[in-house]
């Protein structure tokens, strides 16, 4: 039998760890969005070398937000959460193309792993639906 919304709960050290986690997460990800959104000269530079074209710098630091944005508003952080599985998807392949070594390549993927993480530990429906004991 399925568990419902309902029996699944959250214990008061499990939501506090997902806050905290889902705080760092959010934190880089917003820094990482504003310095493209501002355009910061390293960042800039940077991204250019991975192979983006300058002018979709601003876009990509706005996405990122919004994505942020909506993961950290509890009725949409599921949607937020897989948005930024797609942009952290994208991040890796980036790495993974360029050649890039081991640590620029899985963090992106920690960091997507970290989002669902949190959300896990905070959000009792996710539970209901991704039960992991019986």
């Amino acid at each position: 039998m399925q568990p419902t919304v309902e029996s699944v709960s959250v214990s008061k050290s499990s939501l506090w760890a997902g806050r905290i986690v889902t705080g760092l997460v959010v934190l880089f990800l917003i820094f990482d969005g504003v310095t493209k959104a501002i355009r910061v000269r390293q960042v800039v530079e940077a991204t250019v070398q991975a192979g983006f074209p300058e002018s979709t710098i601003v876009g990509i630091g706005v996405a990122l937000l919004v994505s942020t944005a909506l993961y950290m508003i509890p009725r949409t952080a599921v949607l937020g959460a897989i948005l930024l599985t797609g942009y952290l998807g994208g991040a890796t392949a980036a790495n993974v193309r360029l050649g890039n070594g081991a640590f620029n390549t899985s963090f992106p993927v920690i960091c997507g792993i970290l989002v669902w993480l949190g959300l896990y530990l905070r959000e009792r429906r996710l539970r209901a639906l991704l039960p992991l004991r019986s």
